[in-house]
């Protein structure tokens, strides 16, 4: 038989319907296949998520509907007591303002400063290995730890910096122990703290980008400024949109800084964040229903602006 004959000769509707079929068949079994490897695989992370996340969530919320007594064997129902009384709590939303404030100031310098640095250690520099480990090197100790040393760094009568500031002659703070300037302190070393994290995150996102694309940018005449601008910024949306999350889950939830460096929330409560004040709720006055009502609220609050920020930069990302 010639190719001609070949390539003209009919194909039975039946044998190419079976045809189809099988492939069909075999492919939703591959799919079916494949999914119960992915579950399988997922189910640890699954428990693990399910009993150390979700069920405490759960459990908070039940609490917050309770009037729990420690030691009881029956937890009276409460309703939504424990929400009015937060309403009408004026140091809870002292707590959520100073919050808000930690995490304004907190999350969009962090996110420049760390962005900045890994622009620089992007660069063929020297040293820039032990440049970078330096950066990193405060995001890997106990932010206990941290704060335990700045608070005798910040101290206006043995710590370090009072003391040079005297010797040029500046004008000495009373940092910690002062209303107006504990919360910056507090955030100043947040933002020491965090920034080697996030500028990890913003190298592997700038090592990404292909380097193809600056070259046809430098072909088109584009300057640094312009490279920087219509290319690496909208590639690095993706990694943006990661830190940015992060950033404020973790501003929302800061305690460590703030109970080590200021006990009790501070000079007039002034560094008083919501989870350092259901501590002091939960803990130590032992009052967990109005503690778990005020977690309740703030995970809420923190899940509402996560998918805001996602939203938001998605659309501009398809834009």
């Amino acid at each position: 038989m010639t190719l001609s004959k070949v390539s003209t000769a009919p194909i039975k509707a039946g044998t190419t319907q079976k045809s189809y079929s099988r492939m069909r068949f075999l492919l939703h079994e591959m799919t079916k296949r494949d999914a119960r490897a992915g579950y399988l695989f997922m189910l640890p992370s699954l428990v693990i998520l399910g009993v150390f996340v979700f069920w405490p969530i759960v459990q908070s919320v039940i609490l917050s509907l309770q009037h729990w007594s420690f030691g009881s064997a029956v937890q009276p129902f409460a309703g939504f007591d424990n929400y009015t009384r937060l309403a009408h709590d004026d140091r809870v939303w002292q707590a959520f303002r100073n919050t808000l404030y930690y995490t304004a100031v907190t999350v969009p310098l962090g996110l420049l400063v760390s962005l900045l640095l890994a622009l620089a250690l992007n660069e063929k520099l020297p040293a820039r290995p032990f440049l970078r480990a330096c950066f990193f090197l405060p995001v890997i100790a106990s932010f206990a730890i941290i704060a335990i040393v700045w608070s005798f760094l910040l101290d206006p009568d043995i710590g370090m910096i009072s003391y040079w500031s005297k010797q040029l002659h500046l004008p000495a703070s009373n940092w910690l122990r002062d209303p107006d300037w504990a919360m910056p302190a507090v955030i100043m070393v947040s933002i020491w703290k965090s920034v080697g994290f996030n500028m990890v995150i913003f190298l592997a996102g700038l090592q990404g980008i292909p380097e193809v694309y600056y070259e046809a940018a430098k072909v088109d005449g584009a300057n640094r400024w312009q490279r920087f601008r219509n290319v690496t910024l909208p590639l690095l949306r993706p990694t943006t949109l990661f830190v940015l999350v992060v950033s404020v889950i973790g501003a929302f939830q800061v305690f460590d800084p703030v109970y080590v460096m200021t006990p009790g929330g501070g000079p007039l409560h002034s560094t008083e964040t919501v989870v350092s004040y259901i501590y002091h709720q939960g803990i130590e006055l032992i009052d967990i229903s109005y503690a778990a009502s005020i977690g309740v609220v703030l995970f809420v609050i923190v899940f509402i602006l996560t998918l805001i920020q996602m939203r938001v930069l998605r659309y501009r990302e398809l834009d």
